[in-house]
């Protein structure tokens, strides 16, 4: 599974769902910037890779945020990703339309 930070609070699911089903994906990729898009799910996707142990022989996960490698294909990841403090825009647009109380995403803690 590429997807590496999942919504967990009942509200915050919720939120997104209705966002989706407005047709929030499709206004997300009109207004966020492609280029700063592109380095989220390249971030995202270094990231993950990281954590894959170098002899490691099996299927990889691909592409970045949700597993794709352009565009936008889920807000829930997104905004999840966004929260546990990776600069991802359309977890930003996302916390703006839902009305956040969350104004600046939260630190990741790293673990080695």
């Amino acid at each position: 599974m590429p997807t590496r930070y999942w919504l967990v609070d009942p509200d915050d699911i919720t939120d997104v769902s209705r966002l989706e089903a407005a047709g929030g994906v499709n206004a997300a990729e009109r207004e966020v910037d492609p280029a700063e898009l592109d380095a989220a799910h390249a971030a995202y996707a270094a990231e993950r890779d990281k954590q894959i142990p170098l002899t490691h022989n099996g299927p990889r996960p691909y592409g970045g945020v949700a597993g794709t490698r352009r565009g936008v294909k889920c807000l829930h990841a997104h905004y999840a990703n966004w929260l546990v403090g990776n600069a991802d825009p359309v977890g930003q647009w996302v916390a703006e339309r839902i009305g956040s109380s969350t104004a600046t995403p939260v630190s990741p803690e790293v673990t080695p």
